[in-house]
């Protein structure tokens, strides 16, 4: 009977936790807002697109020689359990393309090293610099952000003092956010919609 009986309260407290988490997720889901900032990695298909094809292999994680993709457990919903993320203020992407050429689904797609190729299948997000905090446009000449991008001239570009002018190019690799030297940093990678 006591065996019964701890089974039953088991299984009750795995459908309490199952039902939290899903509220949760929708509740997440109704405002549009994920729990956190966070980048797919790179040649990442749309986010419904990703999730459905994603088999939570871990193979772009253990392929990445950066170590910036992590994986989600329940901060962000069942539906993105075990797939991979990155936290460009942690560490971020170096847009070495090794996961895409791993995803055995197409989840992450190859992305050939070349701009044009780059260009057409990576977008992870997008920078945005606050003027307020970046000390190029309080007048002390710094960019960081412009030295750490990949994408020089393409992606971002400098003026004045080294103020930065972030251009549509950008892919949102997270290079400038991991490397401002500001706390809170002055330039942020905004992730793509979910589409």
């Amino acid at each position: 009977m006591k065996r019964r009986r701890f089974l039953k309260a088991g299984g009750l407290s795995v459908v309490a936790l199952a039902a939290t988490a899903l509220s949760t997720g929708a509740s997440r889901a109704a405002v549009n807002q994920p729990s956190l900032r966070y980048l797919r990695p790179p040649g990442a298909l749309p986010e419904e697109d990703f999730l459905n094809r994603c088999i939570h292999c871990g193979q772009c994680g253990e392929a990445c020689p950066n170590r910036c993709i992590n994986y989600f457990e329940l901060e962000n919903g069942l539906a993105s359990i075990d797939t991979p993320y990155i936290i460009p203020r942690e560490k971020a992407c170096i847009l070495c393309m090794k996961c895409g050429d791993v995803c055995p689904t197409g989840a992450i797609q190859k992305v050939e090293y070349e701009l044009e190729d780059i260009l057409d299948k990576v977008d992870m997000g997008r920078a945005v610099v606050d003027k307020q905090l970046c000390l190029s446009w309080q007048g002390k000449s710094c960019g960081v952000c412009y030295r750490a991008c990949k994408l020089p001239d393409v992606a971002i570009r400098v003026g004045y003092m080294e103020q930065p002018h972030v251009l549509e190019n950008c892919i949102g690799c997270g290079l400038c956010e991991r490397s401002c030297i500001q706390i809170p940093q002055a330039i942020k990678i905004l992730p793509r919609k979910s589409a």
